[in-house]
């Protein structure tokens, strides 16, 4: 392999400065013929990247500076604890942009590794696709979010359920720090690997805490899945695989693969062919995200105090508070999909009141709150029942009652409440015809219409429209 010439590089190599069991070095295979099919322009100018190609973005040619690894890091899968690490995925280094952020620069479906577990290491252009789409689109949203800075098509096919075009992805995140990440850590027995580990997370992340703040750390962790997981349930995102090896430590969204937004609004919703018992269902998020953070607490439990029960009971104070956290990004954000720009006892009732309604009715979700933004209600499945003209009367009423005006608070809903989203019958039209057809059309014009998604342009509202019915829907998990 070559190292590239300079395209704006600045790669520094942190992790690799970490214990040599939390990684293992491993150079991305070669693919057969590279072809650029999407790329971010946006995000490679925050990077401080240009003239990048697909040499540089499959693995063929490798940056200057860069010293590929593999992650390793275990993680609780469906409830059930299993040994993992980067199966096909190539950590390049991270890049310091022009702004002074540091951001790993990852190839997906970069080839085998010693994590690979007999798989092929690769991916299919479907999955790779599917990720670049719905992680700009969260980051559209202001979702907290892992990023995609190209797809390359790898002219080489990937033997799935049938054989399908290879890709590689290049993911950009904040670190790929998880949780999984302390439970290998922990599951290794050495107290001192693990204590240089969360010091480096810590430096890394949290950096206005002091060294050996085991409690400041594990709060700030708590913290800010609790904000994720109420942005998740605001805009209707159900992950679908909420392991402890796809939560982040830095709060970004991790791992797009079988996961989807709401059409019809019912909490027991489940996308992921595998989730067979709801464990993953979009009402189960919060407290799943609690589950996972209870076993993240047990990693650190050797750091803090000789005395184990003591330690315990130092973290499950902090644990207990996540669904206080929860509850207030939560009702915070209800209130501003709803205009309500004061905090009253009501408003509570009024919201649960609401999802009620929508829950018997089968209302879409995000249609609901856009016509509501709207003031288009005559167009919802709702306008005709009983049940929601009393409850708009009442939301009507607690509107007037506020010092803000309607017009501010409907600019406030027009803020929090998406014109659109990745409509999962979108998302499956527009990866078809590229798989399919070779047509990257369909997918490049969903990209751009998500990429600001309270615009409320008219080509956003037209896009907008919800299937009839729409149906079941499944995803995979496209390894």
């Amino acid at each position: 392999m070559t190292h590239s010439d300079k395209a704006g590089w600045n790669l520094f190599n942190s992790y690799s400065k970490l214990p040599g069991v939390f990684y293992a070095r491993q150079a991305p295979t070669p693919v057969a013929d590279p072809q650029l099919v999407l790329y971010n322009e946006p995000l490679a100018g925050i990077l401080g990247l240009h003239d990048i190609h697909a040499e540089q973005l499959s693995g063929n040619e490798i940056p200057e500076g860069a010293q590929p690894i593999a992650q390793a890091y275990a993680g609780h899968q469906f409830g059930h604890f299993t040994m993992l690490g980067d199966g096909r995925a190539v950590l390049l280094g991270e890049q310091m942009t022009p702004g002074g952020e540091r951001c790993d620069i990852q190839l997906k479906g970069a080839g085998p590794t010693p994590y690979s577990r007999r798989g092929d290491g690769r991916a299919s252009l479907g999955p790779m696709l599917r990720e670049y789409v719905i992680s700009e689109a969260m980051h559209g949203l202001g979702v907290p979010t892992n990023r995609s800075l190209a797809v390359v098509t790898s002219g080489e096919t990937v033997q799935r359920e049938t054989e399908w075009p290879g890709a590689v992805l290049t993911r950009v995140a904040a670190s790929h720090l998880r949780v999984g990440t302390f439970q290998y850590a922990a599951k290794q027995g050495d107290a001192e690997h693990l204590r240089v580990l969360v010091q480096y997370a810590t430096e890394r992340h949290f950096p206005e805490l002091e060294a050996g703040d085991y409690l400041g750390f594990y709060r700030e962790v708590v913290r800010r899945q609790a904000q994720l997981i109420a942005q998740w349930q605001l805009v209707g995102f159900v992950h679908g695989v909420m392991n402890t090896d796809n939560m982040t430590i830095s709060g970004e969204t991790m791992d797009y693969g079988p996961c989807a937004f709401l059409d019809i609004y019912n909490p027991d919703t489940v996308f992921s062919s595998i989730d067979t018992s709801g464990r993953y269902a979009y009402k189960n998020q919060p407290a799943i995200a609690m589950w996972n953070l209870a076993r993240f607490a047990e990693t650190l439990i050797p750091l803090l105090d000789e005395k184990q029960e003591a330690a315990v009971e130092e973290l499950q104070e902090i644990l207990s508070g996540f669904g206080s956290l929860f509850k207030e990004h939560w009702l915070n954000g209800m209130r501003s999909k709803l205009g309500l720009t004061e905090n009253q006892q009501q408003d509570e009732p009024l919201i649960e009141d609401l999802l009620d309604i929508m829950e018997k009715n089968k209302a879409d979700y995000t249609e609901t709150f856009r016509l509501l933004t709207q003031d288009r209600m005559e167009e919802s499945s709702l306008r005709d029942t009983t049940a929601f003209t009393q409850w708009y009367k009442q939301w009507q009423a607690r509107l007037d009652s506020q010092a803000a005006s309607k017009t501010e608070a409907y600019e406030t809903m027009k803020r929090t409440n998406p014109a659109l989203i990745p409509r999962n019958h979108l998302v499956e039209e527009a990866l078809a015809a590229a798989v399919s057809e070779e047509d990257y059309g369909p997918v490049k014009k969903l990209i751009r219409l998500l990429s600001d998604p309270y615009a409320y342009s008219e080509e956003q509202i037209e896009y907008a429209v919800i299937p009839v019915p729409p149906g079941p829907y499944q995803t995979f998990c496209g390894t």
